[in-house]
């Protein structure tokens, strides 16, 4: 598919998708969006930043009645800084329409009262929150889900782990008989097939394959950290050349806190994003980052599936996800977003090893770099004594025989009587084939003759 206007889409939602210069949909949208608009359930796992924000946004729009002032569709994402996202790519769509659509913003934190007394005057067409508070209003703020035809729960996996599964089951009871449920993710963990199973009526699946999981145009760089300081090593990676918005990831709380400090210290503006903070702070914190206040964000994996701002030069791994390692592709996908080039550098240790290989059995792919006299520069590939043994193991056993029997302090003419030995060898092979090509020509001749007898 060449382009959108072939969705058959609302001429109000082409000229919101010619504003975001979006000009061609992305694999998980030319494949899930007619399906969306044939109305049937659908489960799509690509990678972050691949476009399935909108690739169920716009089907929901298209469908949209102004006309009736009631709840027609519901979204559910399990983070704060998701839902905002999300609500921002809503009131991009809706202004664009000529008649009024009202969006409800439902999300933990905010003025839960103020919400109620809105609902009781008006119901939204479109609902968008975090599930905890979109079941209180369900339950007590009046909210009236029955009349939705449709469903959304986006990053399924993260609502899984935040233990939010169970909320969203109660959403989707409260629907009427007749919904569609779309749910959507980078991944789709096993124990989310129960729920998919309860609800789902022949989805249809669309799984981007593991291999395409971090976008191409993301140049994916591994760096040691043995021997340096990590502190000061992300401080020169920070300031080589002028990279435009740099993310730095940390798996803790403390960890965050202190590289924030440090780097403050040495006179660099950073903001600091994670779950400690109000969420009134973090918010304000995440529109400052937005307007461009800061061009460095030191953030815990929180931040990891909240943050979607264009121009995304680079990410840093402070380390690799310890609880889980999926979290290093939603790290990772904070770059290179809509087809745009991007760098992602992560920093390892020795004891970090068995992780760097798990990630590159899900199908990463690392760029072995080092820090040299101010460059980066291209290192050394870490498995390359696993290669030298490899190659050892295919050796003559004469030849590792005399390898493992040399001795640090090496006696005068060692070498020469290896070289020799070696010389010999290849001597004797070499007459052994002339012995066998011999032999062989013989047979030959004698099969030849006993045909003419």
């Amino acid at each position: 598919m060449s382009n959108f206007s072939e969705f058959n889409l609302k001429p109000f939602l082409l000229d919101a998708v010619k504003e975001l210069n979006f000009s061609h949909p992305t694999p998980v949208q030319e494949k899930v969006m007619p399906v969306i608009m044939q109305g049937r359930d659908v489960v799509g796992q690509s990678a972050t930043g691949s476009g399935k924000t909108h690739a169920f946004l716009l089907p929901i729009f298209n469908q949209l009645d102004p006309a009736k002032d009631e709840v027609q569709a519901v979204i559910t994402t399990p983070s704060r800084e998701l839902a905002y996202q999300i609500i921002d790519a809503a009131k991009q769509l809706a202004k664009h329409s000529p008649e009024p659509i009202s969006t409800g913003a439902y999300i933990g934190g905010t003025d839960k009262a103020r919400q109620e007394k809105k609902i009781q005057h008006e119901q939204p067409q479109l609902v968008v929150g975090t599930p905890g508070r979109i079941w209180d209003l369900i339950q007590n703020g009046g909210l009236d889900v029955h009349t939705a035809s449709q469903l959304v729960i986006d990053e399924a996996d993260m609502t899984l782990d935040m233990g939010f599964l169970d909320v969203v089951d109660n959403i989707a009871a409260s629907f009427g008989k007749h919904v569609q449920m779309m749910v959507f993710s980078a991944t789709i963990p096993q124990k989310i097939n129960v729920f998919l199973k309860k609800y789902m009526v022949n989805p249809f699946i669309e799984e981007i394959p593991v291999s395409t999981i971090i976008s191409p145009t993301i140049d994916n760089w591994l760096i040691s950290t043995k021997g340096q300081d990590k502190n000061q090593l992300i401080y020169k990676l920070l300031t080589i050349g002028e990279p435009y918005l740099v993310l730095i990831f940390a798996n803790t709380r403390k960890r965050v806190e202190e590289l924030t400090e440090y780097l403050k210290g040495q006179g660099l503006k950073v903001a600091m994003i994670h779950g400690g903070l109000k969420p009134r702070e973090r918010k304000q914190i995440m529109k400052r980052v937005k307007n461009l206040e800061f061009q460095f964000v030191v953030a815990t994996d929180l931040a990891a599936r909240g943050i979607d701002i264009e121009g995304v030069s680079d990410v840093i791994n402070d380390d690799i996800p310890t609880e889980d390692l999926e979290f290093f592709i939603h790290r990772v996908g904070r770059t290179g977003r809509n087809g745009m080039s991007g760098t992602s550098i992560t920093l390892y240790s020795p004891d970090e090893e068995k992780e760097v290989e798990e990630l590159e059995d899900m199908g990463i792919h690392f760029q072995p770099k080092a820090l040299k006299n101010g460059e980066i520069v291209d290192s050394y590939d870490r498995n390359r004594r696993k290669t030298h043994r490899k190659k050892h193991d295919k050796l003559d056993p004469t030849m590792i025989g005399m390898i493992k029997k040399k001795k640090k302090k090496i006696k005068p003419g060692y070498k020469r009587r290896i070289k020799n030995t070696i010389a010999r060898k290849d001597e004797m092979d070499r007459r052994v084939a002339k012995r066998e090509e011999a032999r062989a020509k013989r047979k030959q001749r004698k099969n030849s003759s006993s045909r003419y007898q």
